[in-house]
């Protein structure tokens, strides 16, 4: 592997599993995937990631923890088990990043000490702990208002409470009306993974193929190339309207044709 590797999400393949996202990665010559532990047994079963990695030829680049409204008991209703668990589980399949989101505002003990917490864990296993960018949610007030509101503590964007390592999402960015070449300055060195989709800058997660909206992909790609970036470009579009034979796949060959196009043609 040379360059920026480029992986894949098994997100991407939602409502398949992390089954599919494997056998798509190594058809489509991604480089590793992201496993997104949710619902899916075969996420959750870190043995049996790591013989379908050994039989499929493709490595495990990151975990995300599960960290989602809908992953709350995923291996435990705890949330610090849940991330101590996830980077376990990356040392496990040599994996060099976990991607966990802040806390939610009800989380309080959590949020209490989660920076702590990632710092801990990265100290203990040299697991890149990388803090993912989040957006918020818009509520009506009725006659066409409606107010932001933020799910998580201390905000959306983890360069507020500061860590070591950062996720950049350019879905959520969209979605946050952030600026995410901005946002990207300020994680700095710290920028350790990308998790690379597009947006029109509606309020909610779309995650669509890079290039189709609105986001600074092609340029953040180029700049990540200029500047030496030693980090993960992971690909987490959105595909679940495909239904055609091959659809799906296709979505995922366009979105790494970009990101390596982009990558292959770095500027300052």
């Amino acid at each position: 592997m040379t360059g920026v590797p480029v992986g894949l999400s098994t997100a991407s393949v939602w409502p398949q599993t992390a089954a599919t996202a494997f056998a798509l990665s190594a058809d489509l010559g991604y480089d590793g995937l992201e496993v997104m532990v949710w619902a899916d047994p075969l996420s959750q079963d870190v043995p049996a990631l790591a013989r379908r990695s050994r039989s499929t030829g493709v490595p495990v680049l990151a975990v995300h923890a599960p960290c989602l409204l809908i992953t709350q008991r995923v291996w435990s209703p705890d949330p610090v088990v849940r991330l101590r668990k996830a980077v376990q589980a990356a040392q496990d399949l040599d994996a060099r990043t976990v991607v966990v989101h802040p806390p939610f505002r009800w989380q309080r003990r959590y949020a209490d000490g989660f920076a702590d917490l990632v710092a801990e864990l990265e100290d203990a296993s040299g697991v890149a702990v990388a803090v993912e960018n989040m957006f918020p949610v818009r509520r009506g007030l009725g006659r066409g208002r409606a107010v932001e509101v933020s799910a998580f503590r201390p905000s959306i964007d983890p360069t507020d409470e500061g860590h070591r390592n950062y996720t950049l999402d350019l879905s959520h960015s969209s979605a946050a009306r952030m600026d995410a070449l901005a946002l990207a300055d300020r994680m700095g060195a710290g920028l350790a993974h990308v998790h690379l989709a597009d947006g029109s800058g509606l309020p909610r997660d779309e995650h669509l193929v890079p290039g189709r909206g609105d986001q600074p992909c092609g340029p953040l790609l180029r700049r990540l190339a200029a500047t030496g970036f030693t980090g993960q470009v992971v690909l987490e579009v959105n595909t679940r309207q495909a239904r055609a034979p091959g659809a799906r796949a296709a979505l995922l060959r366009e979105s790494l044709a970009f990101a390596r196009g982009h990558l292959a043609r770095p500027h300052p």
